[in-house]
């Protein structure tokens, strides 16, 4: 029999890649996605004996998508620690790259949640809504926010209109 750090280190090692790749979709910085993705493998790993293995994808997606919406509502994630301060802002990664990176970017965090875990994840209605603990309504109002944002944003920044997103 597999002991309860044994199990954890096989899913931890498993989905780490997976984990990091949600939460890079949500924040579009590297350095921001492997501290959520740290960070929610340690709640996760506190609970370790409660989750149910056939449902351990979906809690960590949830764990990794409310660390992100921690992290903006609380600010969190402007913040940089650096031995010495830059002489200049540094870049975000997706300026002068590609448009809908920048676009997304733009998207307020529950909006931009909401289009990750639909549009990239390519969850349903309901999962969306019970990994952000929230209504099926609230989701569908959100999804549609937060296309008319990206639609909004990817717009300035090309000066042309983003092709439509639908989602049955």
């Amino acid at each position: 029999m597999r002991s309860r750090d044994d199990e954890f280190a096989e899913f931890f090692t498993a989905r780490f890649d997976f984990a990091r790749r949600i939460a890079y979709s949500l924040c579009r910085d590297w350095d921001e996605a492997e501290e959520i993705a740290q960070a929610a493998f340690v709640r996760i790993y506190s609970r370790w004996n409660r989750v149910r293995r056939d449902g351990a994808d979906a809690y960590l997606r949830m764990v990794v998508t409310r660390g992100f919406l921690d992290n903006h509502r609380r600010g969190r994630a402007r913040e940089r620690a650096v031995a010495e301060p830059p002489d200049r802002p540094a870049p975000t990664e997706a300026a002068g790259g590609e448009p809908l990176a920048e676009a997304l970017r733009r998207v307020p965090p529950k909006q931009r949640a909401v289009l990750v875990l639909r549009f990239v994840q390519d969850l349903s209605v309901e999962q969306t809504a019970e990994t952000l603990g929230c209504s099926a309504g609230n989701v569908k109002s959100q999804t549609m926010r937060g296309l008319h944002t990206l639609r909004a944003a990817y717009q300035e920044l090309t000066g042309e209109p983003l092709a439509a997103m639908r989602k049955g």
